[in-house]
């Protein structure tokens, strides 16, 4: 018997070498394809939450919805104002207001970034209330003809249902260390001398948010008195009264910005998005991959709370 392969031995052993090297060019192939959809993934999961460098830009940051306190967009914030790359910032709002105190420190979070680069704001279908609070922090404020904004004001606003009570016969018992504490409370109707003791904090703070708008708009008198007592405006009439500057978007935002900082002229504008639960890279790979459930948001905590909100 001879010690060598036969012609057709040998074509069926070069055949199935060559299956075997397919199979494992296949392999590579569909290996590198998997690994370059996953970092693709990671790299625009990590450019939306403005963790990839950025060369210099001008920035566009949106606030939406009702204003909560919210760390991450404090922190986000902060970074715009130390970050290099960011030459000016676009500062989107469209909201109706919220918190007295998310309200506060986003303008002075806006302030810090326009301590040390150009902020021009873009208003919405609405920036009322503790939105135009926060517009207030731009050096050139654009509104759309029909923007509903101002609603400059403060509310304390809370449920009671003594009333209900009384009716079914329900009573609470409450040793208080005197009467003006835990009010306003729920289960019992406000005393005239708790009833004054709140409405002097809500007086308080109109009186800074007010401020805020003579000192940051040039208003006084009975040109403040008029745009400061609660009501709404059109962005026509936000013009006319002094509380924007312009009508327009972003476009003739940045026609503005870049006429009066040449310096901006060739830079290109990039998203910053505030992190969250639901969009850093994790959460954003298991929605992708249908691994994690969306986790649920709260928007405003229960209780009596001061609200700068449209109304």
């Amino acid at each position: 018997m001879a010690d060598t392969l036969g012609t057709p031995e040998l074509a069926a052993l070069a055949a199935l070498e060559e299956t075997k090297r397919r199979g494992r060019r296949r392999a590579f192939w569909r290996g590198a394809l998997v690994a370059g959809v996953v970092v693709g993934l990671i790299a625009a999961a990590l450019s939306a939450v403005g963790a990839l460098p950025r060369g210099p830009h001008i920035a566009r940051l949106s606030v939406s919805q009702v204003i909560v306190s919210n760390p991450a967009r404090e922190t986000l914030v902060a970074d715009l104002a130390e970050d290099d790359t960011v030459r000016a910032l676009v500062l989107h709002i469209d909201s109706p207001g919220g918190t007295v105190v998310a309200s506060e420190a986003l303008y002075l979070g806006l302030r810090d970034v326009a301590a040390s680069k150009p902020l021009v704001v873009v208003m919405g279908g609405v920036a009322a209330s503790g939105g135009y609070m926060a517009a207030l922090a731009g050096e050139h404020v654009f509104a759309r003809g029909n923007t509903i904004t101002g609603s400059i004001g403060v509310i304390l606003e809370y449920v009671t249902v003594s009333g209900l009570m009384d009716r079914l016969g329900l009573s609470v018992e409450t040793i208080r260390s005197s009467d003006l504490k835990a009010g306003p409370s729920p289960l019992r109707p406000l005393t005239p001398e708790a009833r004054a003791a709140e409405a002097a904090v809500v007086d308080d703070t109109y009186a800074w948010f007010s401020g805020l708008v003579a000192e940051r708009r040039g208003l006084a008198g009975d040109a403040l008195d008029r745009v400061a007592d609660g009501r709404t405006f059109t962005g026509r009439m936000a013009e006319e009264a002094g509380l924007v500057d312009a009508i327009g978007g972003e476009a003739e935002a940045l026609v503005w910005l870049r006429a009066e900082y040449p310096e901006l002229e060739d830079l290109p504008v990039e998203t910053w998005e505030v992190p969250s639960r639901e969009t850093g890279v994790l959460p954003f790979l298991a929605r992708l991959t249908g691994l994690g459930p969306a986790l649920p948001k709260t928007l405003i905590p229960d209780g009596p709370r001061l609200m700068s909100i449209l109304r």
